[in-house]
Order: structure tokens, then C-alpha cells, then sequence
């Protein structure tokens, strides 16, 4: 499956390369909203509110309250986990907050899965240079995503898997990193980092995996019309 992804900085839809440099922006954040209408699910990411300068959380109040969403970005406390969910998202995208001093923070993590259930709960793990990577992707633990995977499956319903080496770049994905995560886990899979053609998605979902894709749709490269058959 197909799952779009909208990014949000400065008010205003944006994709960025190696979660860097500003490849577009588009203020029609509703354009966006009617172009992914027919998708059942939809990916959210407060990029601001990820990388610690602010929030966008009337927007996503906003598409939430038109769109089933799984959002993400900035979801370090369980408070904040709670306001999300309350502003409609229908789970939590939480990443760096469930790592600590280099390993899986279980302690967190079983928080979470307590508070909020933990089929609401998506797990990301974010791969750069074969590690984990954290805060804004600025930093790797000496840590394995399927090590990671395999740590965090009791405390989620799925995994968020980006292979961050790939992302923006629309150069394809890697297959075997995916497929090394999704071998490690018993829970749903999504991944995303450079997933630019109808091939990969389908490859993808003949592995079990949907995919997360944002630059590829903006810049036309990838043509939808809707979900798959």
C-alpha cells in the first residue's frame, strides 16, 4: 500500500533532501488534503516541531479533522503524545524519545504502550550509515535497525522504517535493508527514504511492506490516482 506523506515547516507543506536542504514548499496545504483524499491512510510530520523550533499544530489539527492521520515529529513526552492523539491522529509517530544513551529507552517505550495502547503507538527507526539515527538524523548510536526492531516490538503496532541514506534523493530505496527490518519483526512494516516508482511500491507490498512516499509524488516523478487494487 501506499501511504502519502505530507511534511510540514514554516506553515507550509515542504520536502526536504537528506531532511536538509528545502527541495519545495506549497503554501495549498488543502490542494494536498483533496489530492490524497482517496488514500486510506495519510503520514503527517511536523518538521519543526521534530527538529525543536516550533510547531505547526493548528495544521495539523486541521488535516486531521479531514483526513485519517498518523502523525509524527516532536512527540518526546507522553503529554505531548496525548495532545496528538487528541487533535485527532489516529497514532503517534514517536522516533529519537525511544532512544537513550545509545540503546532502545524500554522504560519510555512501555510508558507509552501503557498510557496510550500500543496499537496506537508507531515505532520509527531511522537508518543512516547502517546505524540508527537520531535527533533530526544528526547523530547515529551504535545501534542496527533490525537490533532496534527487535527491542521495541512489544511497546507498538508497526514500525516506521526510513532509510534516511536514500531519502529525498529519488534514486530508489534499499530492499535489502528493508527487507532485514521486516525479517526481525513480527509487526507491520512501513517503510520510506527514496521510494520513487510504482515497481518498488509493488515490490514492497509482495514483501508485506507499504511505503511511505513524499518527494516523488511533489515533484510528479510518481503518478497517483488513488490506492492500489
Amino acid at each position: 500500500m501506499l501511504i502519502p506523506s505530507i511534511d510540514l515547516r514554516n506553515g507550509k507543506v515542504a520536502q526536504l533532501v537528506q531532511g536538509e536542504r528545502l527541495a519545495l514548499e506549497d503554501a495549498d496545504l488543502d490542494a494536498w488534503i483533496r489530492r490524497f483524499a482517496s488514500f486510506p491512510k495519510l503520514q503527517l510530520i511536523d518538521l519543526d516541531a521534530a527538529i525543536g523550533t516550533g510547531s505547526n499544530d493548528a495544521l495539523v489539527r486541521h488535516v486531521c479533522a479531514a483526513r485519517a492521520c498518523r502523525v509524527g515529529g516532536g512527540i518526546r513526552t507522553l503529554g505531548r503524545a496525548l495532545d496528538v492523539l487528541a487533535a485527532g491522529a489516529t497514532h503517534v509517530i514517536v522516533g529519537s524519545s525511544l532512544f537513550r544513551d545509545g540503546q532502545p529507552d524500554l522504560e519510555f517505550a512501555d510508558m507509552l504502550a501503557r498510557e496510550l495502547g500500543a496499537e496506537r503507538v508507531i515505532a520509527a527507526i531511522d537508518a543512516k550509515g547502517g546505524r540508527v539515527a537520531v535527533k533530526g538524523w544528526r547523530e547515529t548510536v551504535p545501534l542496527s535497525a533490525a537490533d532496534a526492531a527487535r527491542a521495541l516490538e512489544p511497546y507498538c503496532s508497526e514500525f516506521l522504517y526510513t532509510h534516511v541514506d536514500k531519502e529525498g534523493l529519488m534514486q530508489g530505496t534499499d530492499m535489502g535493508a528493508i527487507r532485514t527490518v521486516r525479517d526481525a519483526t513480527s509487526r507491520r512494516v512501513v517503510a520510506a527514504g527514496g521510494i520513487t516508482t510504482q515497481e518498488e511500491i509493488d515490490e514492497l507490498d509482495r514483501m508485506g511492506v507499504d511505503a511511505v512516499v513524499g518527494m516523488a509524488i511533489y515533484t510528479g516523478r510518481l503518478k497517483i490516482t488513488g490506492p492500489p487494487e
